[in-house]
C-alpha cells in the first residue's frame, strides 16, 4: 500500500470536511485517487445516514440569515440527537450554508413528498398540454411527463437541489456527509424564506 502524503489528506479534508483519519483511510482504499476517495466517503456517509435514520432528533438549532440589504431573510430549523452536536461549529456552519443556499435557490418544499398535490397536478396538466400535439405515443408521453416532474423536484425541493457551494452534489448529499461526520442523525426540519415584495 502506497504511503499517503499528508498534503493529499489535507486536500481531501478541505474538500469534504471529514476527519483526518477517515480521509487517510479513504485515500488508502482509493490508492491515492482524491476523486475516488470523495466517492468512498460519500457512500460511507449514505450508509451512516441509513443506520441513524430511526434515531430520535429532539435537539437542534434554529438559524437565521439576513441577506445584505435586508430584503431577503431565511430561517431554518435543524434537528439532531444531542445538544452537544447542535452546538458544534460544524452544525452552525452547515445551518449558515443552508440558509445561504435557500436565499439563493428559492426552494418551495423540503422534499418531493412535501409538494402540494394540487400544485403537482397543475404542473402535470401544463406538461401534458405542451406535449399534446407532439404525435408521440401515450406511453412515451407519460414517461416524458414523469421525467419532467423529476426535473421539477430538483428545482423546487431543497433536498433535491444542486448544492450552491458545490454543483457536484445535492443538499441531501451534504446532509448525509454531515450525518457521517457527526455520527448523529440530522434532519432539516423546516425552513422559511422571506423576500420583500415576493
Amino acid at each position: 500500500m502506497a504511503k499517503i502524503d499528508i498534503a493529499l489528506i489535507q486536500q481531501l479534508r478541505d474538500k469534504t470536511g471529514v476527519g483526518m483519519m477517515d480521509c487517510k483511510k479513504a485515500l488508502e482504499e482509493a490508492e491515492g485517487d482524491v476523486e475516488k476517495a470523495v466517492e468512498l466517503l460519500r457512500k460511507k456517509g449514505a450508509a451512516v445516514a441509513l443506520k441513524r435514520a430511526d434515531k430520535s432528533t429532539s435537539e437542534g438549532i434554529v438559524h437565521a440569515y439576513i441577506h445584505p440589504g435586508a430584503r431577503i431573510g431565511v430561517l431554518v430549523e435543524l434537528n439532531c440527537e444531542t445538544d452537544f452536536v447542535a452546538n458544534t461549529a460544524d452544525m452552525k456552519q452547515f445551518a449558515s450554508d443552508l440558509c445561504l443556499h435557500i436565499a439563493a435557490m428559492k426552494p418551495l418544499y423540503l422534499a418531493p413528498e412535501d409538494v402540494d398535490p394540487k400544485f403537482l397536478e397543475r404542473e402535470k396538466d401544463i406538461l401534458r398540454e405542451q406535449l399534446a400535439n407532439s404525435g408521440k405515443p401515450e406511453k412515451m408521453l407519460s414517461q416524458i411527463v414523469d421525467g419532467k416532474v423529476q426535473k421539477l423536484y430538483t428545482d423546487i425541493c431543497l433536498l433535491k437541489q444542486t448544492y450552491v457551494k458545490n454543483d457536484q452534489v445535492t443538499v441531501d448529499d451534504v446532509l448525509k456527509e454531515m450525518i457521517a461526520k457527526t455520527g448523529e442523525n440530522i434532519k432539516i426540519r423546516r425552513f422559511d424564506r422571506f423576500e420583500i415584495g415576493a
